[in-house]
């Protein structure tokens, strides 16, 4: 089959579009024909590599999967070759403590789809049968994918770990990611009041028209400043930030004392170096969240299946095309997400 993969870890340079083996269907697993596979930061990370990151190469990213079935594996019952379905990129392999009380997100041993094992940046991929939810009617197969690990990641976020509440004020910094126009989203949802900081007139048009309430443009005012002339002083109940070195002192300087900063992600880099006064000073709390548990996937598919979410998509690309794809989302000028369609 083909995929777009890698053989050794670094820039895009090292990515390659070509044959690759098919994969099988082990106990408990499907093969599912990938129809479209979206893409993540999580891919470039993945890609450049990290210490302690340990692949079998050649390896292929891709979290983001929405397919048919194309074969199980032994002891699979309840789908059929043909059947259109999603995949929860989160791969449980333990159960310990953390599965235990429902936070498989937290386990050493869970998994995500083309980080740890093979993903979806193929034409065909091998998942966990238990993975799998049917594909909700009404969305075609880019928008079935575009949404799932980033809205996976934003319903934990925002209504376990910070706990949202309806009438809290929440600030989305950096409005044209995957998750974080998911997060807008969620967030309305939710019954709060939603500040997104844009880098453009488009994407701030594109943030409102998810329902953002208050649009603040980087490009023409100090996003800070302007939070606090907007609230008051007082600055925002909980901010999302997964823009992590270029922004974290920002955002601790916005949100309002007691209040609650969600970490997914840290896209301009993971090392900061942070006034820790504001910690203690403003009793504020820095939260980190990733991922989320299989009932939590299922619920971003009802909010999907009843067109309460909206996938947001940037640009479908196709996969003989994927390496110019992965520089695109590297240049950070697309709002929401590249989806590559085999």
């Amino acid at each position: 089959m083909k995929a777009v993969f890698f053989e050794k870890h670094g820039e895009l340079d090292v990515l390659r579009h070509g044959e690759v083996p098919d994969p099988t269907a082990a106990p408990g697993q499907v093969v599912v024909r990938v129809k479209a596979c979206a893409l993540n930061y999580l891919d470039i990370w993945v890609r450049r590599g990290w210490p302690g990151l340990k692949l079998g190469m050649p390896h292929w990213c891709g979290a983001d999967v929405a397919g048919e079935i194309a074969a199980a594996g032994d002891g699979v019952s309840g789908w059929t070759p043909g059947q259109r379905v999603v995949v929860d990129p989160g791969i449980n392999r333990v159960q310990d403590e953390y599965t235990r009380r429902g936070e498989a997100s937290v386990s050493p041993g869970y998994q995500i789809l083309g980080e740890h094992v093979r993903g979806g940046a193929a034409e065909y991929v091998a998942v966990p049968a238990e993975n799998l939810a049917p594909m909700p009617d009404g969305l075609d197969f880019p928008q079935a994918a575009a949404p799932l690990l980033a809205g996976l990641t934003a319903w934990r976020m925002l209504i376990h770990r910070a706990g949202l509440q309806a009438g809290e004020s929440v600030l989305v910094v950096g409005a044209g990611g995957g998750v974080n126009s998911l997060s807008i989203q969620i967030a309305k949802l939710a019954g709060a009041v939603v500040f997104a900081v844009a880098s453009s007139e488009e994407k701030a048009a594109r943030a409102r028209s998810l329902g953002a309430d208050v649009i603040i443009d980087r490009s023409r005012v100090d996003w800070v400043r302007e939070v606090f002339k907007l609230t008051g002083r007082r600055g925002v109940d909980v901010v999302v930030d997964n823009v992590g070195r270029a922004t974290l002192a920002g955002s601790m300087q916005a949100v309002a004392r007691g209040g609650r900063i969600v970490i997914v992600g840290n896209t301009s880099g993971p090392q900061v170096e942070i006034d820790i006064r504001f910690i203690f000073g403003k009793q504020i709390s820095l939260i980190g969240s990733t991922m989320g548990n299989h009932q939590d996937f299922l619920a971003v598919i009802e909010l999907l299946r009843q067109g309460r979410l909206k996938p947001v998509i940037g640009r479908v690309v196709p996969l003989k095309n994927g390496i110019e794809a992965y520089r695109l989302m590297e240049e950070g000028r697309q709002f929401g997400k590249i989806v590559l369609q085999p």
